[in-house]
């Protein structure tokens, strides 16, 4: 099939991959080049970078929905548009008769937006997955056309998933563009009732209050928060980016909020009890690191109380 490929994150790539072993992908188009580093070189996105590796043409335009940018990629005559993490909205003029779906990490309705995989993950989900449907005017909103499920680990974090979820757009992509070629693909209406949201991510929410939330609610907080915007505590006098922990028993651990020897912390006292264990640390401007290696040469910090930061602080 001839494909264009819309597509910004890194999401996408395996599908990318997938698409042009197995079919002609005759350009894809994707976010312009945007300032990153220290140096705020203008860099391109994942799929930009990897579509050029392939020697696929590639267009980054400002709005794909501008009249010549639209004619253009029209002009493609492909027989399916794949969309993936792309990042700019599509209009209707843009998509009228043409055949596009698009790659959604979540199991809509349920995730809808800009987040699906961290709220997922930050909710304390044992279940996850990707959902390929058509494109609507509602924000993932379209009919589901096949969807794909897994389990989120106990010491997932959201990174951790992002790339397994990822890893599952190939074959339910192809699954769907075989069954649309051989004029078998349905479509099912998505259960309204049952829609959730996934609003973007922000600094402000960058902490956790581990003395105020049962063990559960913490991890999924934590390990949901890494990589961006992450997770910062203060612990003592210092700043300390939590970037993954487990649940644990509190037995032997220290008072609510307080940080033990082994890494351990006690949840909230009064909820439904347990501990966390921090299980990797990055320093503010530090390198990430085993929690281990971390408190070897900081016993000062044990028996610590363990802080969310404080906006403006």
């Amino acid at each position: 099939m001839r494909i264009v490929f819309l597509g910004s994150g890194a999401f996408g790539i395996p599908t990318l991959e997938m698409l042009a072993a197995r079919h002609e992908v005759v350009a894809v188009v994707s976010q312009p080049d945007k300032p990153a580093g220290r140096g705020k070189l203008l860099t391109p996105t994942p799929i930009a970078l990897r579509a050029a590796e392939l020697g696929i043409p590639v267009t980054k335009p400002t709005d794909i929905n501008e009249a010549a940018v639209r004619d253009a990629v029209r002009a493609h005559r492909a027989d399916a548009w794949v969309v993936i993490a792309f990042g700019q909205k599509l209009s209707r003029e843009l998509l009228d008769g043409v055949f596009a779906v698009n790659l959604h990490g979540s199991l809509l309705p349920a995730y809808r937006g800009a987040a699906p995989i961290q709220r997922a993950v930050m909710d304390g989900c044992a279940e996850t997955g990707v959902s390929v449907i058509s494109l609507a005017e509602r924000m993932d909103a379209g009919l589901v056309y096949a969807t794909r499920s897994r389990a989120v680990g106990a010491e997932e974090t959201s990174d951790d998933v992002h790339d397994a979820l990822a890893l599952l757009g190939p074959e339910v992509i192809e699954s769907v563009l075989a069954q649309h070629a051989a004029g078998t693909l349905v479509g099912a209406v998505q259960d309204e009732s049952r829609a959730t949201r996934a609003r973007k991510l922000s600094k402000a929410e960058a902490t956790v209050d581990i003395a105020a939330l049962d063990a559960r609610m913490c991890r999924a907080r934590i390990n949901g928060l890494n990589s961006w915007p992450g997770c910062t505590v203060v612990v003592g006098d210092l700043q300390l980016k939590l970037l993954r922990v487990r649940e644990a028993s509190d037995a032997g651990a220290g008072a609510a909020g307080v940080l033990g020897e082994d890494g351990r912390v006690r949840a909230a006292d009064g909820t439904t009890g347990g501990a966390i264990e921090i299980v990797e640390v990055q320093p503010l401007g530090g390198k990430r690191m085993a929690f281990a290696e971390f408190v070897r040469g900081r016993r000062n910090l044990v028996g610590a109380a363990v802080r969310p930061v404080v906006a403006g602080a």
